[in-house]
C-alpha cells in the first residue's frame, strides 16, 4: 500500500495528488475533531450566520474530489453538502446528551456546479421536540444557487443509543 501511495505521488498527475492531499486532511480532522471523513474530503468548517444561531454556512473549494465524469459537482456531494449544513446547524443547537439525524432528504438541482468555491447555508423551517424541518442551499462562487433541498430531522438522546 505505501509503495502505491509513493507511486501515485510521484507518478501521478495533480489531480491525483490533490486527492492524496484530501484523504490526509480527513484523516487529520478525523482524529482532531472526531469529525465525519467525508468533512474532512471536502474541507468542511462551518460557522453561525446570525446572532440568534438559526443559520449555519460552509464555505469551501471546489475539488476534484467533487466531481463526476462531466466535471461538474456530483449530485451526491450537492446533497451530502446541504444535508451536512443542516445538520451541523441543528447538533449545534442541541444540548449535549441529545443529537439528531437526517430522517428525510428531498434536493433539487438547479444548476450545474461549476467554479472555484462552494457555500451551503442551512436554517430551521420547523422545530418540534422531535422531529425538525430544515432548509438548505448550495450556492457557487457566482452566487448562484444551484441546489436547494429540505430535511427533516429526529432529535435522539445519547442516552438510548446503549
Amino acid at each position: 500500500m505505501l509503495d502505491e501511495l509513493k507511486n501515485i505521488w510521484s507518478d501521478g498527475n495533480e489531480e491525483e495528488r490533490r486527492i492524496l492531499e484530501l484523504a490526509v486532511a480527513a484523516i487529520q480532522q478525523k482524529r482532531e475533531r472526531n469529525s465525519a471523513f467525508i468533512s474532512g474530503f471536502l474541507g468542511l468548517k462551518g460557522e453561525f450566520i446570525d446572532d440568534e444561531r438559526q443559520s449555519y454556512r460552509f464555505e469551501l473549494p471546489l475539488t476534484p474530489f467533487m466531481h463526476n465524469s462531466g466535471r461538474v459537482v456530483h449530485g451526491g456531494i450537492l446533497a451530502t453538502l446541504i444535508d451536512s449544513a443542516m445538520g451541523s446547524l441543528i447538533n449545534r443547537s442541541l444540548p449535549p446528551n441529545q443529537y439528531a439525524v437526517t430522517t428525510e432528504l428531498k434536493v433539487n438541482y438547479l444548476l450545474p456546479g461549476i467554479g472555484e468555491r462552494l457555500r451551503a447555508e442551512a436554517s430551521f423551517l420547523h422545530r418540534g421536540h422531535t422531529l425538525v424541518v430544515m432548509e438548505g442551499s448550495v450556492y457557487d462562487d457566482r452566487d448562484r444557487r444551484i441546489a436547494h433541498g429540505t430535511g427533516t430531522f429526529i432529535v435522539l438522546s445519547r442516552n438510548d443509543r446503549k
